[in-house]
């Protein structure tokens, strides 16, 4: 009897997203995803009274950890915002070697949406980023998932995260054609890919 296909999840989107939010709901018995990796958890471990102060530091431990786990041949989640191309050419590897990349991508409907977002979260004592990180983050996000990311993932699915509750808007499933649930959202998207 052959090993299970391990599995990578991403859960991706932009600062003020939710991502580390519906993590859980998400993840939780959808795939065998033994551990999920969350640079922002890292840091509040690192200095639980001021984790801003240990993002980079988090970064460096949450890149080290994945790295471990796909060495392993471990199933696993992580999220991102996209906003950088470093996952690609590994994902590709890692697909090539025989992992299922399963991509989850929280779309906002505006930069200003999600510097609001990341705004509150910061007044109920979650971490900060700079509002202009966050606009730069938003739109490289978007780019990045349509010219770096589907191309080497085996799935991806889109929702709209703008509302209260995430509402599923595109996916495209292993060897199947792309599935459009809310057609006014997915032009949106497809429309920010340049800006």
């Amino acid at each position: 009897m052959s090993e299970p296909r391990p599995s990578i999840v991403i859960l991706a989107g932009p600062n003020g997203a939710g991502k580390s939010t519906v993590a859980p709901d998400l993840l939780q018995g959808m795939l065998a995803v033994s551990e999920f990796v969350n640079a922002d958890v890292i840091a509040s471990g690192l200095s639980a009274f001021d984790p801003d102060s240990a993002a980079i530091t988090a970064g460096r431990v949450m890149l080290a950890r994945i790295r471990e786990l796909a060495e392993q041949r471990s199933s696993f989640a992580f999220e991102t915002t996209l906003a950088s191309r470093t996952f690609a050419p590994w994902l590709r590897e890692l697909r090539t070697s025989g992992y299922a990349v399963h991509l989850f991508f929280l779309w906002l409907s505006s930069a200003d949406l999600a510097v609001e977002r990341v705004a509150e979260r910061v007044a109920s004592g979650g971490h900060d980023v700079p509002a202009d990180t966050v606009r730069r983050r938003y739109r490289a996000g978007i780019r990045n998932f349509f010219n770096l990311y589907q191309p080497v993932v085996t799935s991806w699915t889109v929702y709209n995260a703008s509302g209260p509750e995430p509402m599923l808007a595109a996916e495209r499933l292993e060897s199947e054609p792309l599935k459009v649930y809310d057609s006014g959202v997915w032009a949106a998207v497809q429309r920010q890919r340049n800006e």
